[in-house]
C-alpha cells in the first residue's frame, strides 16, 4: 500500500498520485480542540534549563507525538515542523531530536519539512521604513546581507542532510499583500529573485524538496517564482485574486500547486461558500496531478474546527483519482 509520503512526493514531482489527492496544512493550530494537546508553537518552557535530561526528552517526544497525532487524525500526507526551538540554546539539537522522534513514531509514513527561507519577507512596521531606506541608499549592503543569509541557511541545511531525517523545506517568507507584492517586479528581481534561485538550487543539490509559500496576489511575480524552480507553490490565495484554474493553465506543468481553499471563508463564510471553494480547488487543481489539497494559508487559532472538518469531508468524497 502506498504511503502518504510517497503520494505527496509524486504530486511534488508533477505526477498524479494513487487514490486520493494528498492533503496537508502548513500549520494546524487547533490541536487543543482536536486532541486536547497544546500545539508546539504555543509552548514556552521558561524553566527549560532547570529540567533534567529525562524531562527534556519527554517534552520533545510529546511535541513529536502531537505532530504525528494530528497527521493521523486528519489524514495529512506531510508534517511541517516548527524549527523555532523551545528555547534559544541548542535549537538545532532540539529540532533534530523532534525529527528523530517523529520518524520513530511514524516511520516513513509522512513527508517531513521545516521552514527554510532566507530571502527577504514583507518587513514588519518597525522595520519597514529602515528597509526601504537601505534599499535606496545602500542597495549593495542589502544584497550582500541577502547572499550571506542564503549561505547560512544552506550551511544549516547540510547538517540536516547528513542526518537524513528531513524531506524538504517550506520557504515561508511572505512577499505579497492581497493587492500585490510588497516590491515591484523589477525590485523583486533585483533584491529577492537571485537569492531565491540560489537558495532553492542549493537545497535541491542536497536532495531536498522545496515548497515556496507566499499568500496574497503573486500574479505580478509569478514568472519569477516559477523560474526560481521550487517543486511547489503554496498557497494560491483566492483572497489575493489568485485563481487556481488560471494558475494551473499557466504554470501547472512546471510546478506543483498547493492550496486555494479560501481560509477566510472557513472562518467567516457560510457552509455553502466553503463547499464551493473546496470543490473549485479540487476541480481545477486535481486534473493531471501536480496538486496538493490545502487551505490558502493554514488552520489558525480561533477558526471553527467544524469548518475544517466540512472541508475534509468533501475532500474524502470528491478528491479521489479514478
Amino acid at each position: 500500500m502506498i504511503k502518504p509520503r510517497d503520494n505527496f512526493i509524486i504530486a511534488l514531482e508533477g505526477g498524479q498520485p494513487v487514490g486520493r489527492v494528498p492533503h496537508f496544512e502548513l500549520v494546524f493550530l487547533l490541536t487543543m480542540e482536536a486532541l486536547g494537546r497544546v500545539h508546539p508553537m504555543h509552548r514556552h518552557f521558561a524553566q527549560w534549563h532547570q529540567m533534567s535530561n529525562n524531562e527534556k526528552r519527554f517534552q520533545l517526544l510529546d511535541i513529536a507525538d502531537v505532530y504525528v497525532a494530528t497527521a493521523r487524525k486528519y489524514e495529512h500526507s506531510a508534517i511541517f515542523v516548527h524549527n523555532q526551538g523551545v528555547c534559544d540554546f541548542d535549537r538545532n539539537d532540539q529540532t533534530m531530536q523532534i525529527l528523530e522522534n517523529i520518524r520513530q513514531l511514524s516511520g516513513r509514513d509522512y513527508f517531513i519539512m521545516m521552514h527554510g527561507d532566507a530571502t527577504y519577507a514583507i518587513p514588519n512596521g518597525e522595520r519597514l521604513i529602515q528597509f526601504i531606506m537601505e534599499m535606496a541608499d545602500r542597495p549593495q549592503k542589502v544584497k550582500d546581507t541577502a547572499k550571506k543569509n542564503v549561505e547560512i541557511a544552506l550551511n544549516n541545511a547540510e547538517r540536516f542532510r547528513t542526518h537524513g531525517l528531513l524531506d524538504g523545506f517550506a520557504l515561508c517568507s511572505d512577499y505579497c499583500f492581497n493587492t500585490g507584492p510588497f516590491l515591484s517586479p523589477v525590485m523583486f528581481d533585483e533584491f529577492i529573485t537571485p537569492y531565491l534561485v540560489e537558495l532553492i538550487a542549493g537545497y535541491r543539490s542536497m536532495g531536498f524538496y522545496v515548497i515556496k509559500h507566499t499568500d496574497g496576489n503573486i500574479l505580478p511575480i509569478l514568472d519569477s517564482l516559477v523560474a526560481a524552480n521550487p517543486h511547489a507553490l503554496h498557497s494560491i490565495d483566492p483572497q489575493g485574486g489568485v485563481d487556481i484554474a488560471d494558475i494551473k493553465r499557466r504554470v501547472g506543468k512546471k510546478v506543483c500547486l498547493i492550496g486555494n481553499v479560501n481560509c477566510g471563508l472557513l472562518d467567516t463564510g457560510t457552509d455553502q461558500e466553503v463547499a464551493e471553494s473546496v470543490r473549485y480547488a479540487l476541480k481545477y487543481g486535481m486534473p493531471g496531478g501536480g496538486y496538493i489539497f490545502s487551505t490558502s494559508n493554514c488552520i489558525y487559532t480561533g477558526m471553527d474546527i467544524k469548518r475544517y472538518e466540512l472541508m475534509l469531508n468533501i475532500w474524502r468524497q470528491e478528491g479521489n483519482y479514478e
